[in-house]
């Protein structure tokens, strides 16, 4: 991960939050991700996610690239688009065109203008907000100027269709009143939370009210409410959902880090219902942020990371943890399992800086029923090279997440593409996806700072006994869009 200062902004927005560069936060070692998340029409478990912006049956990827530079302006942002196939995702040169598409606000028919440092593509998620059957998705520019309101933010909807996506019908969202520096899209996430809709709702985060929540109704959406009450004062990072009371509507864990303290992570539930979100109660941990079944017993499990804090440097896991609540009656137990480096089973060792559960995703590799766990580690040194970056797979079972079969990549891996490199930050950003449809989610990690900030992302496939290097490959933007200096490809990934 790059130490170095990013290019000069715009006054106004937060060091925090600046577009999914993964800034060291105070100098903490903590790598500060984006939000993103992915549902289906009408979703309440998390296993109802699968980004199918076509209705095909397979797997989509959205990658956000907010860095990217459009039309010559700088940070403007873009949003890449892989359709999953018999064979996969792909890229340019090794897939059909109408496969892959690259969409900005300079794609006639969506809304807006590319500017600078609109930081289009910051956040990223799906969900089918109309209810036709077809996955839409969310893009955040928390970046955009509203009129004179510097950094408002905007948040843009593009409908899926038999086709996928396009610009053909798409809508743009904005705080009910704009405010400056409120970055509006910070965080965006879909799914069903209310008994007031069959569809999706968007819930959208700001660094100023909280959450707005919109509904789709008569071909517009609508502003329904917001949300504010929590037990903590943080600055949002991370929306991931899941039913984990398993009432038969979808809940919303927010996540984040004290702006006084970006060592000390929240994560705040709000719990669905026929009358929609209720905030319930603050839970300990939660930078990254991922749900699925984890120990199959119907009720989702909520997978929480803190990459690093004092108390860890006290408990000897200063490289991070991961903690999973467990679903149940209650929703997600108020004593996490805490996982680190240093826990029996898993590889590796637990050192300072390397911000292991940076990054998560949840979700069933082996095809044995069991939701598994990647964790990205972007600040871990491979040998002597600093935060070149690893990820890790540990499995699901009946008694929940084990270090049993547990695996762990980087660059030097044998029949992993590249070769570890200082700064990459692989696994900055992590995906499990079933993008072939065999049942199995292959894992897409990234490396935001590959090849001097350019960014790559990698897919490892999943087999019966889990995730596979023998058959990885590897990608750039320029396979995609044609553009891939300092956009830092991968700093956002669709969860």
């Amino acid at each position: 991960m790059s130490r170095t200062a990013r290019p000069a902004r715009r006054p106004g927005v937060t060091a925090a939050v600046t577009a999914a560069s993964f800034l060291l936060l105070a100098g903490a070692g903590i790598l500060a991700a984006p939000s993103a998340f992915a549902g289906v029409p009408g979703g309440t478990s998390a296993a109802d996610r699968n980004s199918d912006f076509n209705g095909d049956g397979y797997d989509d990827l959205l990658t956000g690239v907010p860095e990217g530079t459009v039309d010559g302006k700088e940070g403007a942002g873009y949003v890449t688009v892989q359709y999953g196939a018999p064979r996969g995702i792909g890229t340019d040169a090794t897939v059909p065109k109408g496969r892959t598409a690259v969409i900005s606000q300079s794609t006639k028919g969506v809304p807006g203008t590319s500017e600078a440092w609109d930081d289009f593509g910051q956040s990223v998620a799906t969900g089918d907000l109309d209810g036709d059957g077809y996955d839409d998705a969310v893009v955040g520019a928390p970046g955009e100027d509203e009129g004179s309101v510097a950094d408002a933010g905007r948040v843009t909807v593009l409908y899926g269709s038999k086709a996928g996506l396009g610009a053909e019908r798409t809508a743009s969202v904005t705080a009910a009143t704009p405010a400056a520096g409120a970055r509006f899209g910070l965080g965006v996430a879909a799914a069903r939370f209310t008994g007031d809709t069959d569809a999706d709702q968007l819930v959208v985060a700001d660094q100023k009210v909280g959450l707005h929540v919109f509904t789709y109704h008569a071909g517009v959406l609508r502003l329904v409410g917001t949300r504010h009450s929590t037990g903590h004062t943080f600055q949002p990072a991370y929306l991931t959902t899941g039913d984990y009371d398993r009432n038969g509507f979808a809940d919303l864990v927010v996540s984040g880090f004290s702006p006084d303290d970006p060592t000390q992570s929240w994560s705040a539930l709000y719990t669905g219902g026929v009358d929609g979100l209720k905030y319930r109660r603050d839970l300990r941990g939660g930078l990254g942020t991922a749900s699925g079944d984890i120990n199959r017993d119907g009720y989702d499990d909520l997978v929480v990371g803190r990459p690093s804090s004092a108390d860890d440097e006290a408990e000897g896991a200063a490289g991070g943890l991961i903690g999973v609540y467990y679903g149940g009656q209650g929703g997600p137990g108020t004593a996490p399992q805490w996982w680190s480096q240093n826990s029996p089973g898993v590889p590796g060792a637990a050192e300072t800086g390397d911000a292991w559960g940076a990054d998560l995703s949840v979700a069933d590799v082996n095809g044995d029923g069991y939701a598994d766990v990647a964790v990205g580690a972007p600040g871990e040194d491979v040998g002597t090279v600093a935060d070149a970056g690893a990820v890790w797979l540990l499995r699901g079972s009946r008694a929940g997440l084990t270090a049993t079969g547990a695996q762990s990549f980087d660059q030097n891996s044998p029949h992993v593409p590249g070769t570890a490199e200082a700064d990459d930050a692989w696994g900055a950003q992590v995906r499990l996806a079933d993008t072939n449809g065999d049942g199995r989610a292959e894992l897409l990690a990234s490396a935001p700072g590959e090849n001097a900030g350019d960014g790559a992302m990698w897919l490892l496939p999943a087999g019966r006994n889990g995730l596979l290097a023998d058959g990885s490959w590897s990608y750039d933007a320029t396979a995609l869009a044609g553009n891939a200096h300092a956009a830092r490809f991968g700093a956002v990934i669709d969860e």
